[in-house]
């Protein structure tokens, strides 16, 4: 079980979004809606009822509090969290096809079951159901549209890095940005679409988002080499043996230590990379500082973010008690998070 599970926000939203999130997928034909109902983890391969892991709902759980720390009510914003969940869990199908993973929520992604092409579709799918669901609001679409072309730059930067020799530190951070923080940004600012935001709400909902996706790239990143198998679903220094060009590795290989060389090395080297060369490559990678340095960046990002929701309230009249409950749960999302365990 995650550290989401047991709040109060995020239990609410999947109250509120996950019916809605159904009614959506249950449109599509039959040959698309079963894959995304499996990789949802409503049903099983066969088509079965599943209890399966469905996702931590941060983004749509983000669209929600946004929409309240503004003044807003959840029930506008309900469509544009599934629009959220759905672009979501395109990028989270078509991503397990090109990282060629086999696991994801502790099970089989949905590829490995139902074949590279078909899952291809229902990403797809599932990407026409978002613009579908924001479709009474041209904003909503257009932020979409824009977001969506940012994480396809980022992933397409993401698979060209796996085969270059040398990375800049730096340049794996802007595609952290457009990647991650894009859609975490986006929903913050279709939550205060929903709710009449004024364009400065908007703007520092948007910064607050892109600033707690940055900080969840960096987490999963560490969690992608140091994380427990049990917890996360996937194999121990699972990004290490796909030589991915994850932040903490483009640290190590840019931290000008003897650690960094040999681990640059390593990395380098042809053919996979032994259960012991793995473990010696975790180990040098923590050596040069970058796990601490990782960490230390998601951490300072957690610290900042919140100061963007500051004064995003009107101060007349006063903050209603809802508004100032809104905005503390917004940073309560935002450390959880920087500080999850899968």
């Amino acid at each position: 079980m995650t550290a989401y599970a047991g709040t109060e926000a995020v239990t609410r939203t999947r109250q509120l979004v996950t019916p809605a999130l159904r009614k959506a997928v249950a449109t599509l034909p039959t040959s698309t809606r079963r894959i995304g109902e499996y990789h949802l983890g409503w049903t099983d391969k066969d088509g079965a009822p599943s209890s399966a892991c469905s996702g931590k709902l941060i983004r749509s759980t983000l669209t929600l509090l946004a929409a309240e720390a503004v003044g807003g009510t959840a029930g506008p914003a309900i469509p544009m969290a599934v629009a959220v969940e759905l672009v979501h869990n395109f990028t989270l199908l078509h991503d397990d096809v090109m990282d060629g993973d086999r696991t994801r929520r502790h099970r089989e992604t949905a590829w490995s079951v139902f074949g590279t092409g078909p899952a291809i579709m229902a990403g797809d799918a599932l990407l026409s159901l978002a613009f579908q669901a924001v479709a009474e609001s041209g904003a909503a679409a257009r932020a979409i549209g824009d977001t969506v072309q940012q994480l396809i730059e980022g992933q397409l930067a993401d698979c060209e890095f796996e085969t270059c020799k040398t990375i800049r530190y730096a340049d794996c951070v802007a595609m952290a940005q457009r990647k991650t923080g894009a859609l975490l940004s986006c929903a913050a600012e279709l939550g205060g679409l929903s709710a009449g935001a004024s364009p400065e709400q908007t703007a520092r909902l948007r910064r607050f988002g892109a600033e707690v996706g940055l900080a969840y790239q960096y987490v999963d990143d560490l969690l992608g080499i140091w994380g427990d198998p049990a917890v996360t679903g996937k194999p121990v220094f699972n990004d290490l043996r796909r030589r991915k060009k994850s932040l903490p590795v483009a640290a190590a290989l840019e931290s000008r230590t003897a650690e960094g060389e040999e681990f640059g090395a390593l990395y380098a080297a042809r053919g996979e990379l032994t259960t012991e060369q793995l473990a010696r490559a975790a180990y040098l990678v923590e050596k040069t500082g970058a796990r601490d340095h990782c960490q230390a960046r998601a951490n300072e990002l957690m610290a900042s973010a919140p100061g963007h929701l500051r004064s995003i309230a009107s101060p007349d009249p006063p903050v209603s008690r809802s508004v100032a409950r809104a905005i503390a749960e917004l940073g309560n999302l935002a450390r959880l998070a920087a500080r999850r365990e899968s």
